[in-house]
């Protein structure tokens, strides 16, 4: 099965881009995976080819309008493929996500510019999932929409390769990676560390996850939060009796 992304933008020129090199450009020479880039002008229908205006209440800036979004977003077929809508309002991705989508038959992407979306494209549309890349505000959503499919790609059967080759990646267990060495042994009097170097195997894996947690845990508090919750939450899932309910 081929995974198919669709892009919606003002900017289909950026697309593949990057993505057609390394891993990804052969993944997509070799059939793994395909992309469509949707001009959202096209669907305007006065002759300047109009597809914001200004926000109403006032303010700076001009808002995607959602007639002419409707129009694009609806002429691509879904396929059973999950909408997102590339947005600093969204929810910020996780790698969990990433592995959902990347098992599924492909993605529709919306990426936004200027001020965002009308607000009324998701009310009308509420199957489209509003997404962030992280805390960070870009010109657009094509540097955003880039960086998703390029996490979904690498996941794709026979693109990495060895197929535990992310398993031991930071987020994939809720904690951020070990640190790397690789040779020459010393370099400007640092060495590296002797457990890597010992041969035990046993051991060096215990080193990698115990820097993994110190490492997650003076990084990445909110990380280590969420593994710690994790590690102490009971098999079956109960919840703790002296828990108030969800509001």
């Amino acid at each position: 099965m081929t995974f198919a992304a669709t892009i919606l933008t003002l900017y289909p020129e950026m697309f593949p881009g990057p993505l057609g090199v390394s891993l990804a450009g052969r993944a997509m020479v070799e059939g793994k995976w395909a992309c469509e880039a949707v001009q959202i002008r096209d669907f305007a229908t006065d002759k300047h080819r109009t597809v914001d205006d200004t926000p109403a209440g006032g303010g700076a800036g001009m808002v995607l309008k959602c007639d002419v979004l409707a129009r694009a977003l609806d002429s691509a077929p879904s396929a059973g493929r999950p909408i997102l809508a590339m947005t600093p309002r969204g929810k910020p991705i996780t790698q969990t996500r990433i592995r959902e989508l990347a098992s599924g038959p492909g993605v529709i992407i919306l990426c936004g510019r200027f001020e965002g979306f009308d607000e009324r494209l998701f009310d009308a549309r509420p199957e489209i999932e509003q997404v962030s890349l992280a805390d960070i505000v870009l010109s657009g959503g094509e540097m955003a929409a880039l960086t998703i499919l390029d996490a979904c790609i690498r996941l794709l059967p026979g693109v990495m390769g060895a197929a535990s080759s992310g398993d031991e990646e930071s987020f994939e267990q809720s904690l951020i990676e070990y640190p790397h060495y690789t040779r020459p042994q010393q370099w400007e009097g640092r060495t590296i560390p002797e457990v890597l170097r010992s041969g035990d195997h046993a051991k060096i894996a215990a080193w990698r996850k115990a820097r993994s947690e110190e490492d997650t845990r003076s990084r990445r508090p909110d990380l280590w939060e969420r593994y710690e919750g994790a590690r102490v939450q009971p098999a079956s899932g109960a919840r703790r009796k002296d828990k108030e309910p969800d509001q």
